[in-house]
């Protein structure tokens, strides 16, 4: 009879980071903030992402298989924030339904769901669930049931507890997340500063319109009538187009997650020039200055629509 290898065995061994973030960002708000909403603070998500992995390398054996960030957004449309998680590597962005109460639907669903799902394949030997609700604990079991250890990671709560009784007790393992571990990812949203009213676009781009744009210096070799590309006013109005589809079919309360500017994230900055490029019906890539154009336009439509003044985009 064959001994089985124990050494190679271990080193097969795969973990998974199941985080309820409506769970981490209200107990973290509230023990570190005094916060009873979400819009009262900013997350630094991706680093502390960063830092919830280092933690798990550290106490879990194994190999991190990928973290599963369990959120909610409204009709399932993702937040900025919850776009650039999303693009992280190692990370899977989960979203349940926010009604009109800000009220989670389907979130605890999703996580029972995959828990399940991962120790019935065998995907992992160990799992980190951050989460405090008790309608964990039949998905818990069941993992267990399937030979995987639930390591249960809470939030400091300012006094009593956060997390369900019954939770805790089938956990393998529990462990609170300090206040001084969250922190240096939590701030207090700030105040918003009330501006003087935004010149009209008509205005805008008049003043603009007066700047005499320098002709390109010609290259030695190269043609003598340089490739002519689109019109400024035309770009910006296109950038002003897609900001405003934005602000319609994602919201303002999203929208206002990009201020306050004026540089976007990679991901958006790339998705509003594919869109621009749809609607310009030709590519914006050969003309490094057409992407300050459309930005600047984008921009003055967000600033407008929350009375901030006109954004320059930075280059």
């Amino acid at each position: 009879m064959a001994i089985p290898d124990l050494a190679a065995h271990s080193m097969a061994a795969k973990y998974a980071v199941l985080v309820d973030v409506g769970y981490l960002y209200a107990a973290a708000g509230e023990v570190l903030l005094s916060a009873k909403e979400r819009k009262e603070y900013r997350v630094a998500a991706d680093e502390l992402i960063q830092s919830l992995q280092k933690h798990a390398l550290e106490r879990i054996p194994g190999e991190l298989l990928r973290v599963y960030w369990y959120d909610a957004a409204r009709d399932r449309v993702p937040t900025v924030d919850q776009r650039v998680i999303a693009q992280l590597p190692w990370v899977k962005v989960r979203l349940g339904n926010l009604n009109a109460r800000g009220q989670q639907k389907g979130v605890d669903a999703q996580i029972r769901s995959d828990l399940e799902a991962l120790a019935r394949h065998h995907a992992v030997s160990d799992t980190v669930l951050i989460a405090g609700d008790e309608d964990m604990v039949p998905a818990v079991e069941a993992a267990q049931a399937y030979g995987v250890r639930v390591h249960l990671w809470g939030v400091e709560p300012p006094f009593g507890t956060n997390q369900a009784e019954r939770l805790v007790w089938e956990s393998d393992t529990v462990e609170i997340l300090s206040a001084d571990f969250l922190r240096p990812y939590f701030n207090r949203a700030p105040i918003p500063v009330p501006v003087t009213p935004p010149p009209s676009p008509a205005q805008v781009f008049a003043a603009r319109a007066a700047k005499p744009v320098a002709p390109p210096k010609p290259v030695h070799g190269a043609p003598s009538s340089p490739k002519l590309g689109p019109s400024r006013p035309r770009v910006e109005e296109v950038g002003e187009h897609v900001a405003q589809k934005w602000i319609l079919t994602r919201g303002r309360d999203n929208i206002r997650d990009l201020l306050p500017g004026p540089i976007l994230p990679t991901v958006i900055d790339t998705e509003l020039l594919i869109e621009a490029e749809k609607e310009l019906g030709h590519s914006l890539r050969p003309y490094p200055e057409a992407r300050v154009w459309l930005r600047d336009g984008f921009w003055a439509r967000v600033y407008r629509e929350f009375d901030l003044g006109v954004g320059i985009s930075s280059k």
